[in-house]
């Protein structure tokens, strides 16, 4: 439950807030007439979003048990790369963000709604895609049954009237510490995403290890067992090889995302 709902409310927030100032600088340039096609976009995205993660859950529930554990890991690995990318992404461009925003509106509205509804629908479906391919992957680590999908509404609920008290103007919050936590919690999910990965090619066979446990707690308390899935997605049993690529991947990442900008100084 806990990291569906980060994941939700973190992607959430971000899309609310480039929908946030995608209205603003129409509303700011009296261009109210374009909000429908502005709209279009947005909602388009976002069933594009539910219909890709319908996709991915229908597809893998159709699969050998073999096919489904290859399509399980591989769609594992390709969401830590994804989310990953994105979280030094948002962290690159967050102060930029929003003339970016702005500059690719402004160049669509001359060239009619189609290209309005477009710019939008990009703007939009990035961040849903990703979240429905993570949120996926994720499910899958945690336990099974109603708590992730309780968090995930949770999460997006609360996403969702963040992102409207922002644009009112009536919630001022800093969000350059709120992204750099929520990144290096997501970074957290993401190395147990890629642990799950790495478990379901070792069923496969394609990775040694499956049966060189570094712990093996069989009757683990559900509760220990729903903590650490839900918020490290750790197992109570893991393997030397997923714990070791677990340590490494956090590591490197962590250090990679935390090490402070070099300043460059011009000397006049």
């Amino acid at each position: 439950m806990y990291s569906t709902f980060l994941i939700a409310l973190r992607e959430g927030l971000e899309a609310a807030l480039i929908i946030g100032i995608l209205v603003a600088y129409l509303v700011k340039s009296n261009q109210r007439q374009s909000l429908p096609a502005l709209w279009t976009g947005v909602g388009v995205a976002l069933l594009a979003s539910f219909a890709f993660g319908a996709f991915l859950t229908f597809s893998s529930t159709q699969l050998s048990e073999t096919g489904e554990q290859l399509f399980a890991g591989v769609t594992s690995l390709v969401a830590v790369v994804l989310v990953t990318y994105m979280v030094f992404w948002m962290k690159r461009v967050a102060r930029g963000l929003k003339s970016d925003l702005q500059g690719k509106i402004e160049y669509a509205m001359p060239l009619g709604k189609l290209a309005l509804v477009s710019a939008a629908f990009f703007a939009v479906a990035r961040e849903g895609l990703e979240t429905a391919l993570f949120v996926y992957s994720n499910f899958r680590t945690v336990s099974n049954d109603s708590s992730p999908a309780i968090g995930l509404v949770l999460g997006l609920a609360l996403a969702v009237v963040l992102g409207i008290a922002i644009y009112q103007g009536s919630l001022k919050i800093n969000l350059g510490k709120f992204f750099t936590i929520t990144g290096i919690a997501l970074i957290v999910i993401a190395g147990g995403v890629l642990s799950y990965a790495i478990h379901e090619f070792q069923e496969l066979g394609a990775l040694p290890g499956e049966d060189s446990y570094v712990w093996n707690w069989v009757n683990a308390d559900p509760t220990i067992t729903t903590l650490l899935s839900g918020t490290i997605g750790i197992s109570t049993k893991i393997s030397w090889l997923q714990l070791i690529v677990w340590a490494f991947y956090l590591t490197t990442v962590l250090q990679a995302y935390l090490k402070p900008k070099k300043v460059v100084l011009v000397r006049s």
